[in-house]
């Protein structure tokens, strides 16, 4: 027998019943949401890859544009690759500071027209200073060349065609490898012709280059000078061996030398000696167990050549005591009362020297050359100490932070307009931040407390114009107007004989005051400049064969023995062989010249082009046709054009 349950139902089991109904509901709902969603995503997947939007692969239609745009970019990779090769590993370099009659070393080493950023200089008034850039700064300033020309590539040829070609800005983000370089760029790129259209906005772009093998060699060689001083010693040597230093002589009347004739001796020393310096590696074969003197272990092999060389045009600090009006001499000792006892007379001497030169280090590889300079200092006979480079927190110096004396600084324009700019103060190797100039009733004027110094400069900058520099003592309050140059930028085109250059290249320097700007021409067809009486220099390169065949010199010196029999005047031979490989000079000087000229503002603010056309020379064929064509740059002058 069945018993029915009639047990009523509680208002918690319709709550559970409601639940699991809207549960089942929104699952059903949920699903065709997500299918939804998946439809419209295909749909619009499927309209951006037909519009390009997506589209990975280029068009064969539109690769020739493309394939221009990438050539584009690494041209203006490798373009600043080479200039951070040449500058020490600088495309913009640090703020030039030259040198004084105490210390004739600038920041920058003039190198056959290149200003080329010390990597370790003492600046003229003596402080030692270090200027290595990192491999971030070189990336950094990588990104900033090519983003900033990228802009410039040029698709008239196409759009000429039927392209249509738009850019957008760019943002670039540089590598450098040990064996490679390479940049990316992010800009938009739309290409279309017809019915075809194609848009990107990522591009990448690399290329075989050694800058990263040169720079992190060109780092460890810096060390190993930096913890060794072997360069320095290599000075001390040359020193010793080349002008008189210590020693003694029989005889018995004074010995005298010519203050002049010690300097050219050393000078003549110096670039005999220095290219024999080499790094430990398989680039150089050593004649004789001599030659190791000159040789450098860095830790490491390297497989590049490693160059080291000083030239006569170098600046040279040489100073020597005592000395009286250019001549140096040592009085004889036995002739005086009371030293009758010893039978003869030997003349002895002993004179100290500060004596400092650049040397340049270059690394190269077949066509590539990484290269980076530093001042050797010889002090009071001994090599310099090591510098202390390690960083410092950002702190405020001290000097900055006590400002009591008021100084009203106002900022113009050669046309005395007034210009807004930002105004610092430096005070010796203090560089302190100070405000800004404002434009308040025809006048832009900062009125603030600066440090006391004396003989310090207000540096005042802005936007589009160069920095300048104003001489002030800050001991008591005072004004200060300063006048600032505008900065123009010109197309330059580089002529020979009146006709483009062709296959030649160009290297044209403008010197304004000791500021050296560069331009390898054609690769640079621009110039920023301002008012100003500049030197202009062109060197103008054409193929060449030039073979100048290697030379072995055994060359011997006598220095003093140690000990006493060095007193009185026992010397010993010192022998090496100083081997130079065959080179082959495959660019030469085949035209040029050097001209001063005013560039006035006028001129500046009227022209678009700057023309310079440059005299063309005998194409030479043999070592001294090349130091011929190489002297009439010096002589020959320049025909000047503004357009």
């Amino acid at each position: 027998m069945l018993i029915k349950n009639n047990k009523a139902h509680s208002p918690f089991d319709f709550v559970i019943r409601n639940n699991r109904l809207l549960k089942s509901k929104r699952s059903q709902v949920t699903i065709f949401i997500i299918l939804a969603i998946v439809i419209v995503a295909s749909i619009g997947v499927f309209f951006a890859f037909r519009t390009g939007l997506f589209q990975t692969s280029v068009p064969q239609e539109l690769e020739p544009v493309y394939n221009y745009y990438l050539s584009c970019v690494e041209n203006e990779m490798m373009n600043g690759v080479f200039i951070l090769e040449q500058q020490a590993g600088y495309i913009e370099t640090p703020e030039f500071s030259p040198g004084t009659d105490y210390m004739p070393f600038s920041s920058h080493l003039d190198f056959l027209g290149l200003g080329v950023p010390y990597w370790y200089y003492v600046s003229g008034n003596g402080i030692s200073n270090e200027q290595i850039p990192s491999e971030a700064k070189m990336q950094e300033q990588l990104n900033d060349y090519v983003e900033e020309r990228v802009n410039l590539c040029d698709f008239s040829q196409f759009e000429q065609q039927g392209f249509e070609v738009e850019v957008g800005k760019s943002n670039v983000d540089s590598s450098i490898k040990g064996s490679s370089v390479s940049v990316n760029v992010e800009q938009n790129l739309n290409i279309n012709y017809g019915d075809v259209s194609w848009r990107g906005t990522s591009h990448s772009v690399s290329a075989d280059s050694n800058l990263g093998k040169f720079y992190d060699l060109a780092k460890k060689i810096y060390k190993k000078n930096k913890e060794d001083m072997f360069l320095e010693n290599y000075g001390v040597d040359i020193l010793r061996l080349y002008a008189p230093v210590d020693g003694s002589e029989i005889g018995c009347s004074p010995k005298i030398w010519s203050v002049d004739n010690v300097r050219a001796g050393l000078i003549n020393a110096l670039e005999a000696n220095i290219p024999a310096i080499k790094v430990q590696g398989d680039y150089y074969n050593l004649r004789s167990p001599d030659d190791k003197y000159f040789v450098q272990d860095i830790g490491r092999d390297v497989d590049v050549n490693v160059n080291f060389m000083y030239l006569a045009e170098f600046p040279m600090k040489m100073e020597v005591w005592p000395s009286e009006d250019g001549v140096l001499m040592a009085e004889p000792i036995g002739l005086q009362e009371g030293m009758g006892m010893l039978g003869f007379c030997y003349v002895p001497y002993h004179f100290v020297y500060d004596f400092a030169y650049p040397v340049m280090i270059q690394l190269y590889s077949g066509s590539e050359m990484f290269q980076f300079p530093v001042v050797v200092l010889i002090d009071k006979n001994n090599p310099r100490e090591a510098l202390d480079a390690q960083g410092l927190p950002d702190v405020i110096p001290e000097l900055c932070e006590k400002k009591n004396t008021e100084l009203t600084v106002s900022t113009y324009n050669t046309k005395l307009n007034p210009i807004e700019a930002n105004i610092k103060f430096k005070c010796f190797d203090t560089v302190c931040d100070i405000g800004k100039t404002l434009v308040k009733g025809g006048d832009a004027v900062l009125s603030a407390n600066f440090p006391q110094c004396v003989n310090g400069y207000v540096l005042a900058s802005a936007e589009g114009y160069k920095t300048e520099k104003h001489l002030i003592s800050t001991i008591n309050p005072g004004n200060a107007m300063i006048v600032l140059d505008k900065k123009y930028k010109l197309d330059l085109e580089i002529r020979k004989a009146g006709g483009s250059l062709a296959k030649d290249y160009a290297v044209v320097t403008f010197n304004k005051e000791g500021e050296i700007k560069t331009v390898a021409y054609p690769e640079m067809n621009e110039i920023e400049l301002t008012e100003g009486q500049y030197e202009i220099k062109v060197y103008v390169y054409s193929d060449s064969n030039i073979n100048l065949r290697g030379s072995s010199t055994h060359k011997c010196v006598d220095i003093p023995k140690t000990g006493v029999l060095g007193i009185f005047g026992m010397t010993e031979e010192k022998c090496f062989d100083l081997e130079v490989p065959d080179q082959i000079i495959s660019f030469a000087v085949s035209g040029g010249g050097t001209q001063n000229y005013y560039i006035a503002e006028s001129e500046l603010e009227n022209s678009n082009k700057l023309i310079i056309n440059t005299e063309s020379f005998t194409k030479p064929t043999k070592i001294e046709d090349l130091q011929i064509n190489y002297n009439n740059v010096d002589t020959r002058g320049l025909d000047i054009v503004f357009e």
